[in-house]
């Protein structure tokens, strides 16, 4: 876990550094909090929509990250070609409720 960790807290370095040296390739980073897939229910079994209600009474959102979200990041991301190596935090606002 704590290998898991490191290299998470490693990514956004890691973006900026590889924007630089594969310019003018892009390089950016989306940082997604918990998003409803079939793999998060997989993973979180009979736990699951515990997880969603705990997430739409404490997101500022008021409701959970989906697929589409992240698609939707993904695509302005790729359309907007003056962005490169920035980490793009999607989470529902996760960030600001977490202590």
């Amino acid at each position: 876990m704590a290998v898991t960790s490191a290299l998470t807290a490693a990514l956004p370095a890691l973006t900026a550094s590889l924007a630089l040296e594969v310019a003018p390739i892009r390089v950016n980073l989306i940082a997604a909090g918990f998003v409803d897939t079939p793999l998060s229910a997989s993973l979180l079994g009979e736990q699951l929509e515990a997880r969603r209600e705990e997430l739409r009474a404490s997101l500022p959102i008021r409701r959970v990250v989906g697929p589409q979200d992240i698609a939707a990041l993904a695509v302005h991301i790729m359309r907007n070609e003056a962005m490169t190596g920035a980490t793009y935090d999607i989470d529902g606002g996760q960030q600001l409720v977490s202590a």
